[in-house]
């Protein structure tokens, strides 16, 4: 099980990547990490990651799944096409697509969630329930939620259930 984990370079959610990538890694699965930007990736709470992968170079094929981490720095994914591109394959090609936070807005963007059932950060003023539900999905009010091939978690304290869907999707 190859897992791609893709993050803002700077300002993601520090305990959403750790909690999620702690959950795939007990599950045996082999975890990357891209990001706009080589180098160092820095968590908005002080953590820091080392990015394997440019989103440019990310090559769809080589992994099962394929999930958006959230925090601040993830805004910048909403209208960016290489993130888009790689959601756009990751559902034409069936692989397991993810996202948490905020980030269920980028898969929004992307055009990839018409129909879907979905959850997404709530940040009191539904702007990101909004952008789901102007794209087409079925917003629910839940930590996480699976449809077919497509798992959203609402935000950190869904990251340990994140992780866990992901991977019995992947089994």
């Amino acid at each position: 099980m190859k897992i791609l984990l893709i993050v803002s370079a700077k300002d993601y959610q520090d305990k959403e990547y750790e909690d999620t990538r702690n959950e795939l890694e007990k599950g045996g699965a082999e975890v990357k990490v891209a990001s706009s930007s080589s180098g160092q990736a820095n968590g908005k709470f002080g953590g820091s990651i080392e990015v394997d992968v440019v989103l440019e170079e990310v090559n769809v094929d080589d992994y099962d799944c394929l999930a958006f981490i959230g925090g601040s720095g993830a805004t910048n994914y909403q209208h960016d096409e290489k993130a888009h591109r790689i959601a756009k394959e990751a559902t034409e090609k069936g692989k397991i697509l993810g996202a948490i936070c905020i980030t269920p807005t980028v898969l929004a963007y992307a055009g990839v969630v018409a129909e879907k059932n979905m959850t997404t950060w709530d940040d009191g003023n539904e702007t990101e329930i909004n952008i789901l539900k102007e794209a087409g999905a079925n917003y629910m009010a839940k930590d996480v939620v699976k449809d077919g091939k497509l798992v959203t978690a609402n935000g950190p304290m869904a990251a340990t259930e994140f992780g866990q869907t992901l991977l019995q999707t992947l089994q």
